[in-house]
């Protein structure tokens, strides 16, 4: 079936806004020596930057982004594809980017344009490759959509490329490398080191210079916190200064006053710090854990309780700053509480206390001693040969039955409430491509909330087999959504399903998904490559 229908840029803007901005990039990515934490790796760059560059808009604006894919280096997966984490994508499923679910990926030595409609979409979000475990090695960055109509726009002076921040667990090894060990029968990877955006350090490393995060007395800063992490967890503080939460995953939050916030794989969280405190340096920490502990004896370089960065004020000394690390919260300091996050605008789980139209209870589980395999309903996800997207639109896939067995793909009705169960405990991150849900029951305990409850994109593990976390969301936005744990080593060992939300609106209608020519091509170069190559 022939699947080339006309898509032009004007067609993704066309319900935005009169003098919305069209915002183009140019990337190219390649193979690259770096040492953020001191010790010299190749890694996958987009233009030679770690953390990714900043991809900057405003609120109804489109984005476009020429990706030039010049891999080289054997040691990585070669070919790629980009998913825009927490964008929402209507119509536009063939740019969301997870491998085998929207798209091919992108062969080496091969370009390919992502065409973003930002809508009404404003927050903290990030890119990151959807290949495997391609991430690990470096494609990952920042994304921030600006509201120049921010409602919070009265709390803050400074709100700029200086004040967002990236939590990365970072790897000696490339991913491939440390992925093919682990599937011969070795354990889990776990990460050498914690940055703060290109910055950290590893036990017996050397003394890398801390990132330095400025600020002016008096002033209040918006820091946008974005985890860009593949396995670590991390628990966010600032010496000295509460942090007032503003925003998660996108979505405006009642203003929240804490002095800590735990932020896990693909979550983020807009707080507002004042610098109303003494001329000084003051430390920043993001204590790092990894399957619940700071360290682990499977890597010795892994110290979790070493991930600083400094909060300079200006006039303050070059030195770094001379109270003792912390180690915790203060006593007397506010703990972050999930269930504590409202949305600003638009309260409410859709459907209310009322039954939901489809429930589903995911129930995960190990399916090996090492962890390379994990299961949802006893059934591993294996990515299938034809992406599933194009599954439905060139094969008319619109039942259950339309995908294989280990696809675990689910066909959702249109205009209906799903409700989805995480049970299996705690230490995951669970993240819905294509839209933000209302968390009715947190890890953090609270009991259902149907009122008021957290809104956002990436929800932690937890709870009891009676009471675990569950999330609702409206099936408003056809396409195919993958929903995984963000603990990147997890998704490649199968954890993960896939909602095929209005198949049949995805084929035809208002709201159906049209790609282009270019994305046509991408299965038919992709699969002609050496598997090498791939």
């Amino acid at each position: 079936m022939h699947l080339l229908f006309k898509f032009a840029i004007i067609s993704l803007a066309g319900t935005l806004a009169v003098h919305a901005a069209l915002v183009t990039k140019s990337w190219t990515l390649a193979a690259k020596t770096i040492a953020p934490d001191g010790f010299s790796r190749r890694a996958a760059l987009i233009n030679g930057q770690y953390p990714g560059p900043l991809l900057a808009a405003e609120r109804g604006d489109t984005v476009v982004v020429n990706l030039n894919n010049q891999l080289a280096d054997p040691t990585m997966r070669r070919s790629t594809s980009i998913h825009w984490h927490g964008i929402f994508q209507p119509r536009n499923a063939f740019n969301d980017g997870p491998s085998f679910i929207t798209q091919c990926p992108i062969a080496p030595n091969h370009s390919y344009q992502y065409q973003l409609a930002l809508g009404q979409q404003t927050g903290t979000f990030w890119y990151h490759s959807h290949l495997s475990t391609q991430y690990v090695d470096g494609l990952r960055g920042p994304l921030v959509i600006y509201d120049p109509n921010d409602p919070h726009k009265y709390l803050y002076d400074v709100d700029d490329a200086t004040t967002v921040i990236t939590l990365s667990d970072w790897y000696h090894p490339t991913a491939l490398v440390a992925e093919n060990a682990w599937f011969a029968g070795g354990p889990e990877p776990v990460p050498d080191s914690g940055l703060i955006n290109a910055a950290g350090r590893f036990q017996g490393g050397p003394a890398v210079d801390r990132t330095r995060i400025n600020v002016t007395k008096g002033l209040r800063y918006r820091f946008r916190i974005i985890s860009v992490s593949a396995e670590g967890f991390f628990e966010f503080a600032i010496s000295n200064h509460s942090m007032t939460v503003i925003e998660s995953d996108g979505i405006e939050t009642q203003p929240y006053v804490v002095d800590s916030i735990p932020v896990l794989p693909g979550q983020r969280y807009s707080v507002v710090v004042n610098a109303n405190q003494t001329v000084a340096n003051y430390w920043i920490s993001a204590t790092q854990t990894v399957l619940g502990a700071t360290t682990n004896a499977n890597n010795p370089n892994f110290n979790g309780t070493d991930t600083f960065a400094v909060l300079h004020y200006a006039g303050a000394s070059s030195a770094e700053p001379t109270a003792p690390q912390p180690t915790g919260v203060p006593a007397g300091g506010i703990e972050f509480q999930e269930f504590n996050l409202k949305p600003l605008i638009n309260p409410g789980a859709p459907g209310g206390s009322a039954p939901a139209d489809k429930v589903f209870n995911f129930t995960f589980a190990l399916g090996s001693a090492n962890a390379d395999i994990w299961t949802i309903n006893n059934s591993q996800f294996k990515p299938p040969s034809i992406p599933t997207l194009l599954n439905i639109l060139a094969n008319g896939a619109t039942t259950d039955s339309s995908f294989g067995p280990n696809e675990n793909t689910f066909t959702l009705p249109s205009n209906a409430i799903i409700e989805v169960s995480f049970i299996g405990g705690a230490g995951h991150a669970f993240h819905l491509h294509g839209h933000a849900f209302d968390v009715i029951q947190s890890a953090s305990g609270g009991g259902p909330n149907f009122v008021d409850p957290p809104r956002r994109d990436v929800v932690a593990s937890g709870g009891t087999v009676d009471q675990p976390v569950r999330i609702r969301f409206r099936t408003d936005n056809p396409g195919p959504w993958i929903v995984h744990c963000h603990i990147d080593w997890h998704l490649e060992a199968g954890l993960a399903a896939v909602f095929a939300e209005r198949p049949t609106d995805i084929q035809s209608g208002p709201q159906s998904v049209q790609p282009n020519e270019a994305w046509e091509q991408l299965c038919k170069i992709y699969n002609a490559l050496d598997p090498s190559l791939q």
